[in-house]
């Protein structure tokens, strides 16, 4: 059985794959399977990641707000799958972290979709739609 798995996917998308439909505000991992027919090509890598929209630079400024609120040492590594909890934040750092954000990038963050963030994509994705919508 040949096979494809994601450790960490983010999404908010839709996903088609053969035979069925995954749709999923926040897809956090993934396991698709497909029997092993002639012919199809045996797969090696056990890893994927789907990145999102979000500019570089919108990542970045996320990554260093949430480095400044947390107090996080400047080796520790954050990625844009990087999820709060992954960084020891509770829900009140999680709701000053969106404060932070929404000083920054001079956003609002409706309460809806504050409970949607959960990682630095997320956050990321989330701003650069409000500021599209906002201009």
């Amino acid at each position: 059985m040949a096979s494809v798995s994601a450790n960490f996917v983010c999404s908010r998308t839709s996903i088609r794959l053969p035979n069925q439909m995954i749709t999923s505000k926040s897809l956090r991992l993934a396991t698709v399977g497909w029997g092993r027919t002639p012919g199809f090509p045996r797969l090696t890598s056990s890893r994927f990641q789907i990145s999102c929209a979000a500019k570089q630079e919108t990542v970045d400024k996320v990554c260093e707000i949430v480095r400044k609120q947390l107090a996080l040492p400047a080796d520790k590594e954050i990625t844009p799958q990087t999820t709060f909890t992954d960084l020891g934040a509770d829900s009140l750092d999680t709701v000053e972290i969106v404060m932070g954000l929404e000083e920054e990038f001079d956003i609002t963050v409706q309460e809806d979709n504050q409970d949607n963030i959960s990682c630095i994509q997320e956050a990321a994705d989330l701003i650069e739609q409000l500021v599209a919508n906002k201009s």
